[in-house]
């Protein structure tokens, strides 16, 4: 079953995609600097695979290679953060522009 992750970016989210159908995603404000990750979810069929943590770690990724700084407000992004420190430097705490 091919899994793929996409940034939805006209619904402002990365999607994770399996067998061409979204099977979770995780919803995000793009600011010029930043990206604020809001929540992340996974269809029930899917939970327990692994997906949700694909999804952020790649999210992540492309963050980092955009040079863009994370404020991860939603839950899940930010516990996933720190289990791997490796992301760590590209968090940013939450201000005005963030928190709305």
């Amino acid at each position: 079953m091919p899994i793929e992750v996409v940034d939805n970016s006209s619904e402002s989210r990365f999607e994770i995609l399996v067998d061409g159908k979204v099977a979770g995603f995780a919803d995000y404000r793009l600011l010029p600097t930043k990206v604020v990750f809001t929540h992340t979810e996974v269809s029930p069929l899917y939970e327990g695979q692994g997906l949700a943590g694909r999804l952020v770690d790649h999210a992540l990724r492309v963050s980092a290679d955009t040079g863009l700084r994370v404020v991860p407000l939603c839950p899940y992004v930010a516990k996933y953060i720190e289990r791997h420190p490796e992301f760590a430097n590209l968090v940013d705490a939450p201000d005005h522009d963030t928190a709305n």
